[in-house]
């Protein structure tokens, strides 16, 4: 997920459980301010890193027992001892907003999904160690949805990506399709752009589709939502697919209306 990647982070939620309200806010915090300092603003590469690496070695204080220097990783500091929570996950984060500075294109889809396992995943993992869910079948299927988010957002975010000179495509997968650098700059949405986006938004949707069954796993309101994030994503990919894959002029987003077509659908989730 984005931090536009993590428009699926339940920190406003209604259905999040009133006792994780402020632990997940720290967290967010946390991905918020590292994925913003990878991002946002005129930094140099190297004073992004810098700031980056002075994160990586408040979590070092944090795993050495020591006071971290900043309030945001004393509140940090405070949730982690108090829920457990593993301190890779937060690690894993920041090495991928690390990556965004300095990796603009991917070679393959296995290198890809190694970028999503450490911008995307993490975050499951922690929502799961918070629940107390975090079992070797329930991170399988929360690895699948979270990267699965995270590659609907990629296929989502296309032209967004291209203005910060960013393409997230495999470029085996251009390749094999038959489309430039060049077709991605002229917004050109022939054939072969249809078909790779077609391979692409179905093969995000069968990875979503692998992990929906935690989705019923998980009991009460922090399954309600997750179903409904689960029908969220799916519903984007639907929406890409109804715009013919022109994602430069028509960006997917979910509208008021939608939200009742979630709802009805996370209800069916129940069935299965």
């Amino acid at each position: 997920m984005s931090v536009d990647h993590y428009e699926n982070f339940p920190v406003a939620s209604i259905l999040l459980p009133a006792r994780l309200r402020a632990p997940v806010q720290v967290i967010y915090a946390f991905a918020r301010s590292a994925d913003d300092l990878a991002d946002e603003g005129d930094a140099s590469p190297a004073e992004r890193l810098q700031a980056l690496d002075a994160y990586q070695q408040e979590l070092r204080r944090i795993a050495e027992g020591r006071t971290p220097e900043t309030r945001l990783f004393r509140d940090l500091a405070a949730v982690i001892a108090d829920y457990r929570l593993p301190l890779q996950p937060f690690h894993d984060l920041l090495s991928a907003f690390s990556q965004d500075v300095v990796t603009t294109r991917y070679e393959s889809y296995p290198r890809l999904l190694d970028y999503c396992r450490r911008s995307a995943d993490p975050v499951g993992i922690l929502m799961l160690h918070l629940y107390g869910a975090a079992t070797e079948d329930n991170l399988r299927d929360s690895h699948a949805i979270c990267s699965a988010l995270q590659l609907t957002n990629f296929w989502q975010d296309v032209a967004i990506d291209w203005a910060k000179a960013r393409i997230y495509l495999p470029n085996d997968d251009r390749m094999q399709f038959g489309v430039s650098e060049q077709q991605i700059a002229a917004r050109t949405t022939d054939a072969a752009w249809q078909k790779l986006m077609r391979f692409e938004v179905d093969r995000a949707r069968a990875l979503l589709l692998s992990g929906a069954p935690l989705a019923t796993r998980l009991p009460g309101r922090v399954g309600w939502e997750l179903r409904l994030v689960v029908q969220g994503g799916l519903r984007i990919l639907e929406k890409i697919e109804a715009v013919d894959y022109d994602v430069f002029h028509r960006r997917p987003t979910l509208g008021k209306l939608d939200w009742f077509l979630l709802a009805a659908r996370a209800w069916r989730m129940r069935r299965y």
